[in-house]
């Protein structure tokens, strides 16, 4: 691989796309992506996701501000970036009767230094698979095609776009395993998902985005770090909440009842936890159905999207703009075949 010498192999500072009738997808966002580094863009349908991929891509200009990959621009000097990036769009859209060996070689030749697509196609599983055509693959084994094409060029840089949609548990692990691989080997790889799990266990860094702009961003840990932890239990017979020592003084900000199940939320877990605990063995009582746990990403991103959705209730004038965005991004797959 060749090295421009650079810290950082994308860098975006107040980024910004608009679509016709002015509607602005991307509204100012900036983040860096580090060599060797797995970092994921996530957000809600309609978020920005797919329109910031595509001016990293070079696929179109931005409408303001400024986007370097591998220290290039990558729309105006697409020469200069395209031949040392590779692409994973959501969809390939193969020829349906080509074998998967005939789509490798078509692909390879029209790749800068090409691996030899036996050697790809082994790196996904596909092995077994080249004398296949696309038409009979799973939608699983499609998606494998799709990976092995984009490493063809043995990239510097691998642009993800719902890696493992379509994949059973097993090859999803699989694809993991091989794209962890790859950045252990010095690929920097930028990836999109809606399965915050793969981010969770990917990711060295990742960025929320909601509305066009970034809401989080830092190590899967330093966003869930942001959200408060839980603790759910059911109330000992004849027992209630105001039984229970000050919540304050436990340190839960705030907390349910359904029922019998109390369900606290603190920002300080082991001092709530270790409270409780110490007060349920000095009453002498069990609590049942006991669950301790640390915020998840899952909660982080639910959370900020329905903060967002809270201030979308109250906005007004624009919500309709911004409904259309899932559309707009939709049809821009579409460019990737220009």
């Amino acid at each position: 691989m060749q090295s421009n010498g650079h810290e950082h192999v994308i860098e975006v500072t107040d980024l910004r796309r608009v679509y016709g009738g002015g509607f602005e997808a991307v509204r100012g966002i900036d983040f860096s992506v580090r060599r060797g580094e797995i970092f994921a863009l996530l957000g809600t349908n309609g978020a920005g996701k797919t329109s910031t991929v595509e001016l990293l891509e070079g696929l179109a200009a931005p409408a303001g501000g400024r986007v370097r990959v591998l220290g290039h621009d990558p729309y105006t000097e697409r020469a200069a970036v395209r031949p040392r990036t590779g692409v994973m769009l959501q969809e390939g859209g193969f020829p349906s009767e080509l074998t998967v060996a005939e789509t490798a070689r078509m692909w390879a030749g029209c790749v800068s230094g090409a691996r030899p697509p036996a050697e790809v196609l082994a790196l996904v599983g596909l092995e077994a698979k080249a004398g296949v055509r696309v038409k009979q693959l799973s939608g699983g084994q499609r998606r494998r095609l799709d990976l092995a094409l984009a490493l063809l060029g043995d990239p510097e840089v691998l642009f993800l776009d719902e890696p493992s949609t379509g994949l059973d548990a097993e090859g999803r692990r699989d694809t993991w395993e091989l794209v962890s691989a790859l950045r252990d080997g010095g690929t920097t790889v930028l990836l999109t998902t809606h399965y915050l799990e793969e981010a969770e266990n990917l990711a060295d860094r990742l960025a929320i985005m909601h509305e066009g702009r970034i809401a989080a961003t830092g190590t899967p840990a330093e966003v869930t770090a942001a959200q408060p932890s839980r603790i759910t239990f059911e109330l000992p017979e004849g027992y209630f909440v105001g039984d229970l020592p000050p919540l304050d003084e436990l340190g839960v900000g705030d907390h349910e009842v359904d029922g019998r199940l109390v369900r606290l939320r603190t920002r300080d877990l082991q001092r709530a936890a270790t409270g409780l605990l110490v007060w349920a063995a000095q009453a002498g009582v069990e609590l049942r159905r006991l669950d301790v746990r640390s915020a998840s990403l899952e909660e982080a991103f639910l959370g900020i999207a329905k903060e967002a959705s809270a201030k979308d209730a109250t906005a007004g004038p624009g919500a309709a703009g911004r409904a259309s965005a899932g559309a707009d991004e939709a049809m821009t797959n579409k460019e990737h075949a220009a």
